[in-house]
């Protein structure tokens, strides 16, 4: 079954009792929500509930992680990207996720509600009120006080009978002291002593265990007893959250004085990070970027930060304690710095490594950055609008690419209205904006963009900059049925400017293939694909992976016109192995087309419509109808015809149907290997 459930790191501790009512719960009821205070385990309780209830949901399990979230601003955006919607028209974002949603019969996890839950309950009326299929299991410190929540309290893992906090406390301590004895009599009685002292509280206990690694149990358990004598202001914390506060506290005094700073300084960074970005983010002052290594790694073995492979996170409650810290100490403009110095630094690196063999992985790293580049953008175009404007054009060809259409369009129209009035960072951002417009469907907007791109690029008369506005205007051009403008468009820029730097390359590229997608709406196709081969050629060797699909792309549609159908699959699969490396969907979508029409000139009729099926659910996934060049509708048409010929209307429909209620990735997949039997 379809899911992105996070994976589960460790091991997972009692809870039946719970895990069975939840069963319950989210069968009969459509919103379910686990209050409880920080730590209690709502999370790792949540992952498990989905895990088991995934199966009974047609449509899978998907998890919105909300945490990183600051405001609301980002709110739409991750939910719509956990559930698969890369919306690319000019709807309002909530529209957009509830037409995608109408007819899904899945189970969305909202994790972490509490510090957005007005948005978040605005948010589940709308989708749960136009979604019947729907069910929904969110996270949060309170209720979300939505009519029809079933509220359902987790409270802390019992300390007495079947004392799950100490098992708990084993299966950690196992981890941060293998060597120790914990039967032996005097550590059990001190154990069962901070599991009692901690109240149960899972992350409590976690903290504790995490001290094993240079104290023995009963020394914790000395430690933690003296903590939690001490009287708390009982009028300002409720009793858990005095009793994890305390434990935080505890570990915190525990740290030594840079695995405090560091704890502090790491509360800037949105979600999970790795070590370059905190040597990055937090280095300064007596903290060396060695030290930085040190530190983590001493948070780590005291469980203040969790590790996942090269990854590292810390869950909200410490990062709450550690926001507190950075504040007392004054540091928080210096570390909002810092951390819109390192995603702006990442933005130019991406950039600049668009040609190179680490296209994919810049790709994919500027996606999963998605929640700090934006935190690092929203600080710039208030501290720093010349940076901003520059972040907002190395980026937004990435987000472009990855389906954040709304976002990309308004930031670059922030960043253009802060910024600079002229320069090449102003004239990139243009064409940020023109390319989102034009994607989004705006033809008229992106002819207005592309013409003051063009003067612009003129103005600052770098190569760059020229053929970006001849790769934007030459893309409206092919994409309102005008290939011979386009085709003069970039020849004429193609013959005036040089190939000094590989970045400017990665703009030729793209013109190139400008020429190759003219050549073919002109119908010259023994031109279109001698220079399609060559610039295959060329991204071959350089490893470059967007052209490139779009060349397999024209290179299957030339094949197919020209009758050789065979030939024409064997680039569609080339051209969605590319896309799907990328995780493009509107690219998917555009392959599986001209996958399906080359599929049905071969004769396979219901193959074809299947795998014609399964791209209606990409279609659907980036909000619009069929899309492409003008000249490939007719040939989608007639071949879309051939195929319900071949095998009968009912056949036919048959067989899109199945596509069509194939999981994306399912249906992608068979697509890619040719296994579409019926």
């Amino acid at each position: 079954m379809a899911s992105n459930i996070p994976e589960e790191t460790t091991s997972f501790v009692g809870r039946k009792a719970e895990l069975a009512r939840l069963e319950h719960t989210l069968a009969t009821h459509r919103l379910t929500t686990l209050t409880g205070s920080g730590g209690v385990g709502k999370t790792r309780l949540a992952v498990r509930a989905a895990r088991q209830a995934a199966a009974g949901h047609r449509d899978g399990a998907w998890w919105a992680d909300l945490s990183p979230l600051h405001d609301d601003g980002l709110l739409i955006a991750t939910v719509s990207d956990a559930v698969g919607l890369s919306d690319h028209t000019l709807r309002m974002p909530i529209d957009a996720l509830c037409e995608w949603l109408v007819d899904k019969e899945m189970l969305l996890i909202l994790d972490s509600c509490e510090h957005l839950r007005p948005a978040c309950a605005h948010l589940l009326g709308e989708i749960l009120t136009t979604s019947p299929g729907l069910t929904v299991l969110a996270t949060s410190r309170q209720p979300l006080n939505i009519k029809g929540e079933q509220v359902v309290e987790v409270d802390p893992l019992p300390v007495d009978g079947a004392a799950d906090a100490l098992t708990l406390f084993r299966d950690r301590a196992s981890v941060a002291a293998p060597e120790l004895a914990l039967d032996e009599p005097g550590n059990a009685e001190a154990a069962a002593e901070i599991c009692r002292r901690v109240e149960g509280i899972p992350l409590a206990v976690e903290l504790a265990a995490g001290a094993l690694g240079r104290d023995t149990v009963q020394q914790v358990a000395a430690r933690i007893r003296t903590c939690f004598d001490v009287p708390a202001d009982a009028s300002v914390w409720p009793p858990r959250h005095r009793t994890l506060r305390t434990a935080i506290g505890w570990s915190h005094e525990l740290c030594t004085p840079l695995e405090r700073l560091l704890w502090a300084r790491l509360t800037v960074l949105r979600g999970d990070f790795d070590e370059a970005a905190a040597r990055e983010v937090c280095a300064g002052g007596p903290l060396t970027p060695d030290g930085v290594t040190r530190a983590l790694k001493g948070l780590v073995a005291k469980s203040v930060v969790g590790r996942d492979g090269v990854r590292h996170r810390m869950l909200d409650t410490i990062r709450e304690y550690g926001r507190m810290w950075l504040a007392e100490l004054g540091e928080e403009r210096a570390a909002a710095d810092r951390h819109a110095a390192c995603f702006l630094g990442l933005a130019r690196n991406a950039h600049a490594g668009w040609t190179g063999d680490d296209q994919i992985s810049w790709y994919h790293r500027i996606a999963e950055a998605h929640a700090d580049l934006c935190a690092a953008l929203d600080h710039l175009l208030a501290h720093d609008t010349a940076a901003a404007q520059e972040m907002a054009g190395r980026i937004g060809f990435f987000w472009c690419c990855c389906g954040h259409l709304p976002q990309t369009r308004e930031y670059a129209r922030r960043a253009l209205a802060a910024g600079p009035a002229e320069g090449p960072h102003r004239t990139r951002a243009l064409w940020v904006l023109g390319i989102t417009v034009m994607l989004q469907g705006d033809y008229p907007a992106a002819r207005r963009v592309g013409r003051e791109c063009t003067r612009e690029a003129a103005r600052d008369g770098t190569d760059e900059g020229i053929l970006a506005a001849a790769y934007l205007c030459g893309l409206t051009h092919l994409m309102t049925g005008r290939p011979e403008a386009g085709l003069r468009e970039v020849d004429r820029v193609l013959r005036s400017t040089g190939t000094a730097t590989p970045l400017e390359k990665a703009y030729r590229l793209r013109c190139r293939l400008i020429t190759v997608f003219a050549l073919t709406g002109l119908g010259r196709l023994d031109e279109a694909a001698e220079a399609a081969s060559v610039l295959r050629a060329v991204c071959v060797a350089q490893d470059e992976c967007w052209t490139r699909s779009y060349v397999d792309y024209q290179l299957a549609l030339i094949a197919l016109l020209q009758g050789d159908a065979e030939t024409s699959a064997a680039h569609a699969r080339s051209m969605l192995a590319g896309k799907h490396r990328m995780r493009d969907r509107f690219g998917i979508a555009l392959g599986l087309d001209i996958l399906a029409a080359a599929i049905a000139a071969q004769g396979a009729g219901a193959r074809a419509a299947r795998v014609y099926g399964t791209g209606q659910v990409y279609w659907r996934m980036v909000g619009q109808p069929q899309r492409g060049t003008p000249e490939l509708e007719p040939l989608r048409a007639a071949c879309e015809r051939q195929a319900r010929e071949a095998v009968g209307d009912a056949a036919y429909q048959r067989a899109f149907e199945r596509g069509r209620a194939d999981n994306a990735e399912v249906g992608l997949a068979a697509a890619l290997q040719g296994e579409l039997l019926m």
